[in-house]
């Protein structure tokens, strides 16, 4: 993509988390003013190590989003707004449904008023989930596919996902939803399966530790590298037709989850892949095979996932190879 941001103002909510984070660094990248909004949520991921190297040229605020009044003061300028902020954990939110409600849809109701109210203008970009589609009805799964969320974290995502898109119809803002689905990369957080699974994998197979597959592991997903991640969500900045709508901006390939485990513990060089009984709070709110199609992303705009799994693996062991301590607590 060849794309220029520079001297553009933009905010990126959770902007100390997994994607906000590389976000982050590929705005400034692309010559923008960056503003990183984030309160470190124990549940969300968050970790200042993830800015390190650029915490001199950008501007973090440590504050909430559930703060409407400090959140529109910091909205009000900005060219871009990225949200990445949300609670990602599935097992909390069936845990704590109230925090998570709080982070995934107050917290998403809170930018769309600020915007709605102050700067009506900006490009608002929101990151939607695979997972609220729940179990698939037809394979591959499009933005067509009906949605019977089997968590609480999936379905305020998705309630979250509705907002975006009837403030945007409702009241004319500029607004797209980005559906994700297991990002994987460096400054994820590597250190508990609340997170996502092969974020998980890789910590464990770094500390050459088992990696514990539930069941027989067969069923499949797709996974894309954060970098890939991150140019979906600039090229969906740029691109006027995907104001209104929802994408999935997803890899290309689908892997079963065991084969993951193992090409996981392959490229890092250790650990090994165990296969044991499911939880029970994994098994209820587990769907199957979750195959995708990102083919509407790509007729939209210029994307692409550029990473296989092989060599996004290879990426993210030479990141965490010389900074492991500040991501295994």
């Amino acid at each position: 993509m060849n794309i220029n941001l520079k001297n553009k103002k933009i905010l990126i909510t959770g902007g100390l988390g997994f994607i906000g984070s590389n976000l982050a660094q590929k705005c400034l990248e692309l010559g923008a003013e960056v503003s990183i909004y984030d309160n470190l949520d124990t549940h969300s991921g968050g970790n200042l190590y993830n800015v390190v190297g650029i915490k001199d040229n950008v501007n973090i605020l440590l504050y909430d989003i559930l703060n409407f009044d400090l959140l529109s003061q910091h909205i009000a300028n900005k060219d871009y707004v990225f949200n990445c902020a949300a609670s990602t954990s599935h097992p909390f939110s069936m845990r704590e449904p109230w925090a998570d409600m709080d982070a995934n849809v107050k917290g998403t109701i809170n930018l769309l008023e600020a915007i709605k109210r102050f700067n009506p203008q900006c490009r608002f970009i929101h990151i939607g989930t695979s997972t609220q589609l729940g179990t698939l009805k037809y394979q591959p799964a499009d933005e067509n596919h009906p949605e019977f969320p089997t968590d609480i974290y999936s379905a305020n995502k998705m309630v979250s996902e509705k907002y975006v898109l009837v403030y945007t119809r409702a009241y004319g803002l500029n607004a797209s939803v980005i559906r994700f689905a297991n990002i994987f990369g460096p400054r994820a957080c590597i250190n508990s399966a609340e997170f996502t699974f092969n974020n998980f994998f890789v910590g464990l197979a770094l500390q050459n530790k088992t990696i514990c597959v539930f069941g027989s592991g067969a069923q499949k997903r797709n996974v894309m590298y954060v970098e890939d991640a991150v140019d979906a969500l600039i090229a969906a900045a740029q691109k006027k037709e995907t104001i209104g709508k929802s994408f999935f901006a997803v890899g290309d390939k689908h892997i079963s989850v065991a084969d993951i485990a193992k090409i996981t513990v392959s490229v890092i060089g250790s650990g090994k892949v165990d296969f044991i009984e499911w939880p029970k709070d994994r098994e209820v709110i587990e769907i199957g095979d979750a195959v995708i199609s990102n083919t509407e992303f790509k007729k939209c705009t210029d994307w692409k996932p550029r990473h296989e799994l092989e060599e996004g693996l290879e990426k993210t062991k030479s990141y965490f190879k010389n900074c492991l301590e500040h991501y295994i607590r």
